[in-house]
């Protein structure tokens, strides 16, 4: 579980992700990719324009289990990803 970028190495355009289980979700981002279907049409012409050699897909930050099952994984993916983001100078 983490945080996750896609980026479009022509233009810089940064997508920025959290999820439960990163390595699927990059996964999921390119085989969307490859059949046309991924929803972020500024990555999909990148992808269709160069076949994948223009985008780098990069896992920044991953997040350790821990015993304590009342953990929030979510709030805490959600936080980390808006740290990731004002980093960037992105917006929420």
């Amino acid at each position: 579980m983490g945080i996750y970028a896609i980026r479009d190495r022509a233009s810089g355009y940064l997508l920025l992700g959290a999820s439960r289980n990163v390595h699927a979700a990059l996964n999921r981002a390119r085989f969307e990719l490859r059949m046309q279907k991924y929803a972020d049409c500024v990555l999909q012409a990148e992808w269709n324009r160069s076949g994948g050699e223009g985008l780098v897909f990069e896992v920044l930050e991953l997040v350790k289990e821990r015993v304590d099952p009342d953990v929030d994984y979510a709030a805490e993916l959600k936080g980390l990803e808006q740290i990731h983001r004002e980093l960037r100078g992105l917006s929420p």
